[in-house]
């Protein structure tokens, strides 16, 4: 099908579908009912930029910018940019131990309930088979469709498939190739790196600036197009569950595409019978259209519509580099629960290796993360905020890349979550001594009656009702270095 013949294809569905390209019909479209159930998602950062495995994910653009570590260390590794560009990194992005059963089986053990890898990022190369892109995993470097495996694996596991694209961004991302002498100025290979336009608004030091500005310089019409193609083609392959965008996609050339896109997408997925939604950031889409995602931030308080945090477990990049530092499991875990009492779900991202493989350190922050959730996942999936999403002084900064640092939690600091009749109290700290929750104080909670609570993987335990706070009796000798869940169980 050719670029013009899928314009038309989108219009027709549009026009018979029954969401509309306008925001007054798109606002009615709700969250899926699973994906406030589930709360929580992988996200998946691996393609070219892994090879490298140096700075982060956005080596690509790096690699190119004078002003740039990497710039010097790609010169001294690898040659001059017009003789060793971006692209010859394809051929070593072998992916020779990648297995598509063995991830979806760790995120599995995680308690992962959906995956969501990269389908494209910013440098242009697609992780799935597509007609409109020949720089693409299913025909070079690894030559396999990744983001068909994923699926496949993920319908035999259980687990729910979305992707992400952030294709967007390419318009601009390696247009630093074209201020010297490199391989982005050659005709050749112009599909693969895009226009790269080059323009005073979309140099390193005014980039962020122009395209945080949803006023600021947009992209060209023939580019707009082409981005929908593409991303309809993605969504007719490949049916994720989610459709997750980066930013840009905000600023005002976009809005009229944005608006088809999403009354494709929608209209698509009431054809297959599947709730779907769309991640996106910097208010791209207005309340009630879509999920609103806040990368490496939080909420301060309970949000009235479900959200979504994406953050990584390695502190430095999104995808994989050879020197990055990593959060604890007790940091990852900690900031899950807190997400959750404000009506929020995780997507947490892991960095693969070039040949396939996931770093012991995030095997290791997935699988203590599982065995937490087998013991304290009932306090998490499918419930809902309580009135107060939790107490003490420790909170998260609101907005986002906030997140870097572990919050100092003690044991005064608690997270609160519900359903079906139960309350559940989460010690974001626990000093094995102490659990006194003044939120559910016989004084101002008196009409709030307990049956019995119960020490989520212990048992029931003693507690005593007073006007100052709830206190519990903790086992004796009991201690985790991880947050431990009181399941209340409502009289």
């Amino acid at each position: 099908m050719t670029k013009a013949e899928y314009l038309l294809k989108i219009q027709k569905v549009i026009e018979n579908g029954k969401y509309k390209a306008d925001w007054s019909s798109l606002c009615n479209h709700k969250a899926p009912d699973w994906y406030v159930h589930d709360k929580l998602g992988i996200f998946i950062h691996w393609g070219i930029y892994s090879v490298p495995g140096y700075g982060n994910e956005w080596y690509p653009r790096s690699m190119y910018d004078k002003n740039c570590r990497e710039f010097e260390h790609h010169r001294k590794t690898y040659g001059e940019h017009k003789d060793f560009g971006y692209k010859d990194f394809i051929p070593m992005f072998k992916a020779e131990k990648f297995s598509a059963e063995e991830w979806i089986e760790l995120f599995r053990r995680a308690g992962i309930r959906y995956v969501m890898p990269v389908a494209e990022h910013h440098d242009g190369f697609a992780m799935y088979a597509t007609e409109f892109n020949r720089w693409n995993a299913a025909e070079m470097g690894p030559c396999v469709d990744v983001l068909g495996e994923l699926k496949r694996e993920c319908e035999k596991k259980g687990l729910t498939f979305c992707a992400s694209t952030h294709r967007a961004e390419h318009y601009f991302f390696l247009n630093l190739g074209r201020s010297f002498e490199s391989d982005v100025n050659d005709e050749a290979y112009a599909d693969f790196y895009g226009p790269a336009v080059y323009v005073p608004e979309f140099d390193s030091r005014t980039m962020g600036k122009t395209t945080e500005d949803p006023q600021g310089l947009g992209a060209s019409e023939e580019w707009l197009e082409d981005w929908l193609v593409r991303t309809c083609e993605l969504i007719d392959k490949y049916q994720p569950s989610v459709l997750y965008f980066d930013w840009w996609i905000q600023n005002h050339s976009f809005k009229p595409y944005l608006k088809k896109l999403a009354a494709y997408y929608y209209n698509r997925a009431e054809e297959w019978g599947k709730e779907v939604t769309i991640n996106y950031k910097h208010y791209a889409f207005p309340d009630g259209a879509a999920t609103y995602d806040i990368e490496k931030g939080a909420l301060t308080g309970i949000s009235p519509v479900p959200w979504q945090t994406d953050t990584n477990i390695g502190k430095h990049s999104w995808g994989y580099i050879k020197d990055n530092k990593y959060k604890s499991a007790r940091q990852v875990i900690g900031d899950l629960v807190d997400i959750v009492s404000k009506n929020g779900n995780l997507l947490i991202n892991i960095g693969p290796k070039p040949d396939g493989t996931i770093t012991k350190e995030e095997t290791d922050v997935l699988l203590t993360m599982g065995k937490w959730l087998e013991v304290n996942g009932e306090g998490i999936y499918g419930t809902k905020p309580w009135r107060y999403f939790g107490e003490g002084k420790v909170n998260a900064e609101d907005g986002a890349f906030r997140d870097s640092d572990e919050k100092a939690f003690t044991n005064k600091d608690f997270r609160f979550t519900c359903k079906e009749g139960k309350l559940y109290a989460f010690q974001m700290r626990p000093d094995g001594k102490k659990v006194k929750i003044k939120s559910l104080r016989r004084c101002d909670m008196r009409y709030v009656l307990f049956d019995k609570i119960e020490l989520l993987g212990y048992g029931e335990v003693e507690y005593v009702r007073t006007d100052k706070a709830l206190e519990i009796k903790l086992p004796d000798g009991y201690s985790s270095e991880l947050p431990v869940c009181f399941k209340i169980s409502l009289l």
